[in-house]
């Protein structure tokens, strides 16, 4: 669940953002994600990292900084302690409109922003990096064939990550003054850092001194494989499952009521379409596409339909093989659902009248005759919820009160 939002600098120009919530609407800690500034909010790499906090009950606050993607302001009258000031702006929004930030995490140079920052900002309780530079004097040696253009000339029209920046010499000026060292040997809370060793834009060296700088309690992470930017879906979200994991040893995530039930399924749902399901002693999660609103965090409820098919098929057809003690060695079994036109009454005057519809496709593997593969067709209809969706169940329901 994400909501657009806006929030003022420290100059009144005004920063997009978005904000994604967990699936209750009611998170137990709030996060600030600041991006290298050649990329936006609306990065991949990004949507995934926040997507698996928010699936941990984190909120997330992602923002383009000032003059880049969405927000307001002239990006060539920014300097570094500018992003820095923006994470404070970002930080004060949240605690005056939600909650104060506990954590917040940092890709590229806005890691080097983050390090400085959770320094200033007191709820902060935790700091992630991903691929930072140990000093932002590093985005010098990316320019390098414009620096002298820029001493002497006061700015010049650079390249970065594709895209084309203004770089004043104030910026310069600044991340030279940065004094990045002495700010990260300040830094008194966990601090995890991520990095892969084939970065080609940052190199793996400036983790290794930033885990050198920094105090207990610190982590390092080797992202193998990975790029700058996390290109690769998989890398993303594997971050976002290692932060997730990290970051629960620091701030403690609330405990939810647990489910139970006097009969053999219970569901929970709550402000948004994401519903947890326990079985017996097993949980997963039920929701809906994000085409209709939803979050895309499980299988829909007719997805969970077609599951129950092929597994009891899948199960009733191993259960005959071995009785018989045949060589059937693996089964799958595909479903697809769908509603379809009844044949019965294209002519009725009921035209938006449907009926379930449940293609199933059996797979079969092992040394069998062609009569016993004949056997297995037949008895895949012989299965329990084969049975049970043609006898068309019947459904009590009743209402309690929650209390």
């Amino acid at each position: 669940m994400s909501s657009i939002i806006t929030f003022p600098n420290a100059d009144g120009h005004l920063l997009a953002a978005k904000l994604e919530m967990p699936a209750d609407n009611d998170p137990h800690a709030f996060a600030i994600f600041a991006h290298c500034f050649t990329c936006s909010k609306n990065l991949n790499a990004v949507t995934h990292i926040s997507r698996a906090l928010t699936q941990t009950g984190m909120a997330v606050l992602r923002f383009d900084f000032t003059g880049l993607g969405e927000s307001e302001g002239d990006f060539s009258n920014t300097n570094f302690s500018t992003n820095i000031q923006d994470l404070e702006a970002a930080a004060s929004f949240l605690a005056n409109n939600y909650s104060a930030p506990k954590l917040l995490i940092g890709h590229s140079l806005g890691g080097a922003a983050v390090l400085i920052a959770s320094t200033r900002i007191e709820s902060v309780e935790a700091v992630v990096t991903i691929g930072a530079p140990a000093d932002p004097e590093h985005v010098q040696g990316l320019i390098e064939s414009e620096v002298e253009t820029i001493n002497t000339e006061g700015e010049a029209r650079v390249s970065l990550g594709g895209r084309g920046f203004t770089i004043k010499k104030q910026f310069l000026d600044d991340i030279r003054d940065a004094n990045h060292d002495h700010q990260i040997e300040k830094i008194r809370k966990p601090l995890l850092i991520l990095h892969s060793p084939t970065d080609q834009t940052v190199g793996i060296e400036n983790a290794a001194k930033i885990y050198q700088l920094a105090h207990h309690p610190k982590s390092f992470i080797s992202l193998d494989k990975a790029d700058h930017l996390l290109s690769r879906k998989e890398d993303s979200l594997y971050v976002g499952s290692v932060i997730s994991t990290w970051v629960e040893r620091y701030i403690l995530p609330r405990t939810p009521t647990p489910l139970s039930t006097d009969l053999q399924v219970v569901t929970r749902t709550q402000k948004g379409y994401t519903t947890e399901v326990m079985a017996g002693q097993h949980s997963l999660t039920a929701d809906e596409p994000e085409s209709v609103g939803g979050l895309d965090l499980g299988p829909t409820p007719y997805d969970l339909l077609a599951a129950s098919l092929g597994a009891c098929t899948g199960m009733t057809l191993r259960m005959y093989a071995n009785r018989k003690e045949w060589p059937l060695e693996e089964i799958l079994v595909h479903v697809k659902h769908q509603k379809i036109y009844d044949e019965d009454c294209q002519n009725c005057d009921d035209s938006a009248k449907k009926i379930d519809h449940l293609e199933r496709v059996v797979e079969i593997k092992g040394d069998l005759t062609s009569e016993q593969r004949q056997r297995l067709l037949e008895i895949a209809d012989k299965c329990p919820v084969h049975k049970t969706l043609h006898a068309s169940a019947k459904v009590t329901t009743s209402i309690k009160e929650l209390v």
